[in-house]
């Protein structure tokens, strides 16, 4: 990274889906160690930024640096290094592979990053133990029930220590108990340096953050007030 503290910087990011403007002149910057929450209706662009922010998508105009680097100007493979070594990532699905167990599941972008399997393993049991899946670590992926099966993503994402999480409603399926040690955990990550952006649509999970924004058709509100957050979760309820 750059000497910079900001972690991530996006200018005027536009992204257009048959014509239709989704992400629209969204300009941000997110500095090490911020914890950031992103709010919003359903369908006002929220996922889709998120996946511009990752390097998952790319965006119609716009520029994007994170980590100091412009994406568009690397490979396909070292975007992919970026995104498994330097970035984690909780999505709205978990995603885990099936077959695998939970404890390779957690440990698998490590060991990819470092060719170290027992290390990867043991870090990922130490991650599962602090969810409280000790229990869980030999259970296939496609056993596990929705709240243990995104404890495990949210592990995943942050097995490899990265520079940025990125997460979509990580603390969607999880009872409260297990949604404070998600948020609890990456609180920690945030002290040791590391940047947080988080879409939710719970305003407990937003007031955790020390910025909260809004994104409403498909631009960003900056500076939201918590009151501003909590009409947010109410439409969604009311949609819902």
């Amino acid at each position: 990274m750059s000497g910079s503290s900001s972690v991530l910087v996006a200018s005027d990011l536009v992204r257009r889906y048959d014509q239709r403007i989704v992400v629209d002149r969204v300009s941000l910057t997110i500095e090490s160690g911020e914890m950031v929450s992103l709010m919003g209706a359903s369908g006002c662009g929220k996922t889709t930024l998120l996946h511009i922010l990752g390097t998952l998508d790319r965006p119609d105009e716009g520029r994007l640096l994170l980590l100091g680097r412009d994406p568009a100007r690397l490979s396909d493979a070292a975007r992919a290094v970026m995104r498994r070594e330097e970035l984690g990532f909780v999505f709205q699905q978990s995603n885990l592979l099936p077959s695998l167990t939970a404890r390779e599941n957690v440990a698998l972008p490590a060991w990819r990053a470092t060719g170290q399997r027992r290390a990867s393993l043991d870090r990922a049991d130490a991650l599962l133990d602090r969810f409280g899946l000790a229990a869980r670590g030999d259970a296939p992926g496609r056993v596990l029930s929705l709240g243990e099966a995104q404890r495990v993503a949210v592990a995943r994402a942050l097995i490899n220590r990265p520079q940025m999480v990125l997460a979509d409603e990580p603390t969607g399926s999880l009872d409260s108990e297990a949604s404070l040690a998600v948020l609890d955990a990456m609180a920690e990550v945030c002290r040791t340096g590391a940047a947080l952006l988080i879409v939710t649509h719970d305003p407990n999970v937003a007031a955790r953050c020390a910025r909260r924004l809004v994104m409403r058709d498909g631009r960003l509100a900056p500076g939201a007030s918590l009151s501003a957050v909590e009409d947010v979760a109410t439409a969604h309820r009311t949609v819902v």
